[in-house]
């Protein structure tokens, strides 16, 4: 069997770019683009801070299937169902589960410290083993730019929320991306769609 074109990949990066968001829909041009030759250019070097307060970059992408997904723990709803579903799909991998990891890069880093992710992430509900990244405004804007992920805080006082993107991207084991993930199927499907990518890989 083939492995998708990495055009096929974009336009339904693209698809799902526009109907997407945590808050409001967010923009597909603001969150999704190609490259020179029309393939998707999705990820990029990234240098944040892990919930153990550890320094981590873009190798931590290595040696496994990575769904990357940027969102906030104060997010009242799109985050922590797209974080359940997820947890709901890494049980039904069994035992490919050993090569599969989740990544959450935070877009609201003035509130989620590695401590406030740290604690976020420990709900039963969400993927063991998640890797929550966090770290400077400059350093957030970087990786979300890398990403093609738009955000955007709005309201005012203690409880504003973020606007963003709402794409979980899989990554292989080279941190080289593979597909958007829809995590709007059953768990069952979820699964399918990272065994199908590691098996076309």
């Amino acid at each position: 069997m083939t492995r998708p074109s990495r055009r096929a990949a974009f336009l339904a990066l693209a698809a799902l770019a526009a109907v997407a968001g945590c808050t409001k829909h967010a923009p597909a041009g603001a969150s999704a683009g190609t490259s020179a030759i029309g393939t998707a250019a999705i990820g990029g070097p990234f240098r944040l801070i892990d919930q153990n307060g550890r320094t981590v970059d873009q190798s931590v992408l290595r040696g496994k299937w990575s769904a990357v997904y940027f969102g906030y723990t104060f997010c009242p709803d799109v985050c922590p169902t797209t974080l359940t579903a997820l947890g709901e799909a890494q049980a039904k991998l069994g035992g490919r589960a050993a090569d599969f990891q989740v990544i959450f890069v935070t877009v609201d880093p003035a509130r989620d410290t590695p401590g406030q992710l740290k604690t976020y992430l420990s709900s039963p509900a969400f993927p063991r083993g998640t890797l929550g990244l966090t770290g400077s405004p400059a350093q957030i804007a970087a990786a979300a730019h890398a990403y093609r992920v738009f955000y955007k805080p709005t309201g005012t006082g203690a409880g504003y929320s973020v606007d963003h993107t709402s794409i979980v991207y899989l990554m292989d084991p080279k941190g080289v991306f593979s597909r958007p993930l829809d995590t709007s199927v059953p768990p069952a499907a979820i699964a399918a769609q990272i065994t199908k990518a590691m098996d076309q890989a």
